[in-house]
């Protein structure tokens, strides 16, 4: 999907809060190939999460937004090596992330000018609690699942054997509501990409 700051239809705070987001996004030392253009990774993760948000949800609030350009801002400054190898080193890498990402885009809120109930809305959604209860987390997890397959999934499923990469296919597809797994079905990506998800997708 192609980003267009044309397509923002909110006020001028939210376009500030953008604005700082980016910047702080922009300093990524990792990059992505997007379009056959070399992007700093997390800016471009950033735009295409934001982006199938407005997809999956036209009406999503300026907190669901704004938590969805913010979901993995300045990701690369906790390396995952800083925690202990297996599941629980694992969480603890992830749960220290989400304050680093909640942190991040409380400064840029509250300089652009929002108050304390929205800071507080936007950072319960970046931090993605109550997945199956609450719409505006499912609906960024669902974008943040589709980019993975879109950007990543050929590039892990190298790295796995298959029984593996199927069972990471299933665990990210039981994190998807309906609609977002039936995006992720329909998604332009190479036929072993396209097989792997139909296997995974057979085991749900």
């Amino acid at each position: 999907m192609e980003h267009r700051e044309e397509l923002y239809q909110a006020g001028d705070r939210f376009q500030r809060a953008i604005n700082a987001i980016d910047a702080r996004n922009q300093g990524d030392p990792n990059r992505l190939l997007v379009g056959g253009v070399e992007r700093p990774k997390e800016q471009a993760h950033a735009e295409m999460v934001f982006d199938w948000v407005r997809r999956l949800r036209p009406d999503a609030s300026e907190a669901l937004l704004l938590a969805a350009r913010a979901h993995h801002v300045r990701r690369w400054v906790i390396p995952r090596s800083q925690f202990p190898e297996g599941r629980v080193g694992y969480l603890n890498w992830r749960n220290a992330l989400k304050e680093v990402h909640a942190a991040e885009l409380r400064e840029a809120m509250s300089t652009a000018g929002y108050g304390d109930p929205e800071i507080a809305r936007a950072g319960f959604i970046v931090r993605k609690r109550d997945l199956t209860r609450d719409p505006d987390s499912a609906t960024l997890e669902d974008a943040v699942c589709l980019v993975f397959v879109e950007t990543q999934l050929h590039e892990v499923a190298a790295k796995l054997d298959r029984a593996k990469m199927i069972d990471v296919l299933r665990k990210t597809m039981r994190k998807m509501t309906p609609q977002g797994l039936a995006h992720a079905m329909r998604l332009d990506v190479p036929p072993a990409d396209r097989q792997l998800l139909a296997e995974a997708a057979e085991g749900l």
